[in-house]
C-alpha cells in the first residue's frame, strides 16, 4: 500500500515502509503543513527577486567584449544576476585597441552621457581606464554608487575609496609563477615582456615590489615583440609574458609557431589567454572579479553604503602547463606537477 504515499513525503514512506493508516495520517495532517512551508519558502524567494525588479545596473568595460578578460568579468556578473530580474546594460570604452589619451577622454565623456540617459542604480566598472578617466574625474563622492574591479594592484592611485565606491583590486600571482619558473630554469635572472600600455606598465611596476625583475621590454607591434622575445632568451633565465592583446599586426598562429621555434628558457603567463604562447602559467580568473562586483552591487541595492563594503583583492588562481612549447624547449615537468596543473590544449 505504500504506493498511495504522495511524492512530497515519498522518502519518509520509503524509510518507514508505512501502512495504509500511516499514509492516511501523513496525507491528512502533514500535507497541509508541507504545502504551507513550501509556499512560505517560495514566497520568500519571490519577494527577494521582486526586490530588484525595476533596478538597473550598468557595466562599463574599459576594453572590449572580445577581449577574454572582459568577457570573463561580464560572465561573472551575469552568473550572479541571472535570476534577480535586474536590467543589465553593457558599454565598452575600447581603450585596449585605442590607446591615445585624447580618445580615452572622449570615450569617457560618451559613457558619462550614457549614464545620464540610462540612470542606473549602480555602475560596475572594470579595469583602470574606467576608474582613471570616468569615475575619478566625474563621479568621485557622487550620489551614484560604483563598484570597480580589475584595477591593477593599488586602488589609491585613483584616491579610492570614495563614499560611493567599493571594489576588487586585481593582483597578479607573480610570486608563485616565478617560483615555479625557477624550478625549471638555469638561473634566477627574470625578464618581463609587455605591450606598451598604461595597465601593463603599472602591473610591471608592481611586480618589482614583489620579485626582482632584471630586464623589462615594452613593445607596440608584433615585429617588436618577436625581436624582444629573441633578445631576452639570451639575457635572462626565465621570462614572463604580460598580455598580448592590442599589439599592431598581432597574429596568433604566427606567434605560436614563433615561440615553438625560438623558446630556449622557461616562459610564464599570468592570464589564461597568454597560455598559447607560454609554457607555464599561474593565471587569474576574471569571473572572480565579476562575481564579486555583482554581489557587492546587490548589497548596495539592498541599502548598504558602498564605502562600508571593504575593498578586497582577488585570491583565486590556476596552475597551467603548455606541453607543446615545453617539449620544443626540452623542458620536462614532474609527474606531481602534471597531476596538479591544468594541461593547456592548443586548438
Amino acid at each position: 500500500m505504500t504506493g498511495v504515499c504522495l511524492p512530497y513525503y515519498s522518502i519518509v514512506c520509503w524509510i518507514h515502509s508505512p501502512s495504509f493508516l500511516d499514509c492516511y495520517i501523513m496525507n491528512r495532517f502533514l500535507k497541509p503543513l508541507y504545502l504551507l512551508l513550501l509556499l512560505t519558502f517560495l514566497g520568500v524567494n519571490i519577494a527577494l527577486a521582486e526586490d530588484f525588479r525595476g533596478k538597473k545596473i550598468l557595466y562599463v568595460d574599459s576594453y572590449h567584449l572580445d577581449y577574454p578578460w572582459s568577457a570573463g568579468i561580464q560572465q561573472g556578473i551575469k552568473n550572479v544576476l541571472k535570476h534577480t530580474h535586474i536590467e543589465l546594460k553593457t558599454v565598452s570604452m575600447d581603450t585596449k585597441r585605442h590607446r591615445s589619451e585624447m580618445y580615452k577622454k572622449e570615450v569617457a565623456l560618451k559613457v558619462k552621457k550614457v549614464i545620464e540617459n540610462y540612470q542606473p542604480d549602480v555602475v560596475i566598472a572594470s579595469d583602470d581606464n574606467a576608474s582613471k578617466h570616468l569615475i575619478q574625474p566625474y563621479y568621485k563622492n557622487a550620489d551614484l554608487p560604483f563598484v570597480f574591479c580589475g584595477v591593477n594592484w593599488d586602488a589609491s592611485t585613483y584616491d579610492y575609496p570614495y563614499k560611493n565606491t567599493t571594489g576588487m583590486v586585481e593582483v597578479s600571482l607573480i610570486k608563485p609563477l616565478v617560483k615555479q619558473l625557477e624550478t625549471y630554469s638555469k638561473g634566477l635572472r627574470l625578464g618581463v615582456l609587455a605591450f606598451d600600455t598604461f595597465s601593463e606598465r603599472k602591473a610591471v611596476a608592481n611586480y618589482r615590489g614583489v620579485v626582482v625583475v632584471n630586464e623589462e621590454r615594452y613593445v607596440s607591434t608584433f615585429e617588436e615583440w618577436k625581436q624582444a622575445y629573441i633578445d631576452l632568451q639570451k639575457k635572462v633565465d626565465q621570462l614572463v609574458l604580460v598580455n598580448i592583446t592590442g599589439a599592431e599586426n598581432w597574429n596568433d598562429e604566427q606567434a605560436i609557431e614563433f615561440v615553438k621555434q625560438n623558446t630556449t628558457i622557461p616562459t610564464g603567463a599570468l592570464e589564461r589567454w597568454v597560455m598559447p604562447f607560454a609554457m607555464l602559467g599561474y593565471v587569474k580568473i576574471p569571473e572572480e572579479q565579476g562575481e564579486w562586483a555583482a554581489n557587492a552591487a546587490l548589497k548596495i541595492l539592498k541599502g548598504r553604503p558602498p564605502r562600508s563594503i571593504p575593498i578586497v583583492t582577488n585570491e583565486k588562481g590556476k596552475l597551467m602547463i603548455n606541453l607543446g612549447i615545453s617539449e620544443k624547449a626540452n623542458i620536462l615537468f614532474s609527474l606531481a606537477m602534471l597531476k596538479t596543473a591544468e594541461i593547456f590544449v592548443q586548438k
